[in-house]
């Protein structure tokens, strides 16, 4: 599995934490992590959450990472932003009890988690313990598990329903603002992580071209 972590402005001071705990647990598991900042760096571009949502629906359209890990002050405005965009379906943890139930029951691909709110003596412990959690098991298992199936069969029905209900990426990619976009995809480790991992396809050509 394939994580990214994406956090914004506001909460930039902190993704040493936040990425720390992440890649801990992630190797532990196999996994491999990307930080895709904010880093807290001088000069580096700014993420608002919604731009967090945007570039959420990136990583996740090209399949250059199978999971996010986003977040802002409260979580709520990067969990909104990421449920916006296509292809995403994020949750909101504040425990590590959240993040199970999310992992098991909804089966999403991201997770928001607040960064300011809460986030006292312990918050790295709480991360560690949410990320254990989140990546216990395999996603969607159920929870409990004699309602596995139709846990399954609701999350497959939101999938569905939102590839209707939402424009696809390469269209939203071309219609918003591109500078918007730029800006987005301007974070330190952007076209590194994002030129080797992402799949072929039409949305990977068009940010590479507004790369330019």
């Amino acid at each position: 599995m394939k994580i990214a972590l994406i956090n914004e402005n506001s909460q930039a001071s902190k993704n040493a934490v936040i990425y720390k705990a992440l890649a801990d647990v992630a190797d532990e598991k196999g996994y491999e992590s990307f930080n895709y900042g904010m880093t807290g760096a001088a000069g580096e571009s700014q993420l608002t959450y919604v731009q967090n949502g945007l570039l959420a629906s990136i990583l996740l359209g090209t399949k250059a990472v199978d999971f996010v890990v986003t977040g802002c002050g409260t979580g709520v405005g990067a969990m909104l932003a990421c449920n916006s965009f296509p292809g995403v379906v994020c949750g909101l943890a504040i425990e590590p009890t959240d993040a199970y139930l999310f992992s098991q029951i909804n089966g999403g691909n991201a997770l928001s988690i607040p960064y300011a709110k809460g986030f006292g003596w312990g918050a790295e412990l709480n991360l560690t313990l949410i990320f254990e959690r989140l990546f216990a098991e395999p996603m969607g298992g159920g929870y409990p598990k004699d309602r596995v199936v139709p846990e399954q069969r609701n999350a497959r029905i939101l999938t569905e329903m939102k590839a209707v209900v939402y424009k696809p990426l390469i269209q939203v990619l071309q219609e918003i603002d591109q500078d918007f976009l730029k800006e987005t995809i301007a974070t330190e480790n952007f076209t590194e992580y994002f030129t080797a991992n992402a799949e072929p396809g039409e949305v990977r050509d068009y940010i590479l071209a507004s790369l330019a």
